[in-house]
């Protein structure tokens, strides 16, 4: 055992001197490498190539599915703002439309008029009736009461059905029938005036329907404005109803029917004004109790 434990050392040594004898012979200036020198250097290069290749696939595979996961954080976040842009440019327009229409509002207010107006919010409007009925903010309490009409900065819209104390229902004026008519006119300066009722909504043609109650030779035109008519005795004179659209004989050929397009957008109602004529009414009790 002695004998073998002796030549493994004697071994390891000269392997070791070798190995220093090596390294300095390595470490030497010389201008050219010796043959072994030059195959450890080979393959070493070799094996690092080898190596290196898949490492740096791995690694620029890793960098492109991190530069992917960056962009899409990055698309991400920009449609996030995109959306919120156009949230708030909507949300602009809509101011701007609210302020518009609450300005045309005080214009009304502040005009002198036969009537009070009375200022009220939608606040209810059912998917089944939307071109019939809405339900507003105001009622009894604040001077409304059945058979007021209501309109918007843009023209009539209907007229209040039911009430309480603080809310009211409007019937709109796409939803009346031949037993809820509206008395109405085409008002002419140089020419006497053309009457008749608006007595229902074509859904088809998207238009009122204004049935002239007299024979008359005066020819109607499209554009022109129909307002509503004091006869009735409900509604105040000359409220903005619609213009004409399109002329036609009635089934018997002795009047005319014509089909207006409303003046107020019916899809879209936000704020309204009930027509109040109780001081009016108030007014014309005094001046007859006087005389």
């Amino acid at each position: 055992m002695s004998f073998f434990r002796k030549k493994s050392l004697f071994i390891l040594l000269i392997g070791i001197i070798l190995l220093v004898v090596l390294v300095g012979y390595s470490l030497t200036s010389r201008d050219k490498l010796s043959a072994p020198e030059k195959f450890l250097m080979d393959s070493v290069g070799w094996m690092q190539n080898l190596i290196h290749q898949p490492v740096t696939f791995f690694v620029d595979t890793f960098h492109s599915f991190d530069d992917i996961k960056n962009t899409y954080n990055e698309n991400k976040i920009l449609r996030e703002k995109l959306a919120e842009y156009k949230t708030l440019i909507y949300e602009v327009q809509e101011m701007e439309k609210e302020n518009e229409e609450l300005r045309k509002t005080l214009d009304i207010v502040d005009s002198p008029r036969d009537f009070e107006p009375v200022l009220a919010n939608v606040i209810s409007r059912s998917p089944e009736r939307w071109l019939e009925q809405i339900t507003i903010n105001r009622g009894t309490k604040h001077g409304v009461r059945k058979n007021m009409a209501v309109m918007t900065v843009d023209g009539m819209i209907g007229k209040v059905t039911s009430e309480s104390n603080l809310t009211s229902t409007v019937q709109l004026i796409t939803g009346f029938d031949q037993l809820n008519r509206i008395s109405a006119k085409i008002s002419r300066e140089d020419s006497d005036n053309i009457f008749g009722l608006i007595e229902g909504y074509d859904k088809e043609k998207e238009a009122l329907i204004f049935r002239i109650i007299e024979q008359s030779d005066k020819d109607l035109k499209e554009d022109e404005l129909v307002v509503s008519s004091n006869m009735g005795g409900l509604f105040p004179d000359g409220l903005p109803i619609g213009t004409i659209k399109e002329i036609n004989p009635d089934q018997y050929g002795l009047t005319k029917i014509a089909y207006v397009e409303p003046a107020a957008n019916m899809y879209e109602i936000n704020q309204v004004i009930v027509v109040n004529r109780a001081l009016e009414t108030t007014d014309n009790i005094e001046e007859d109790e006087e005389e």
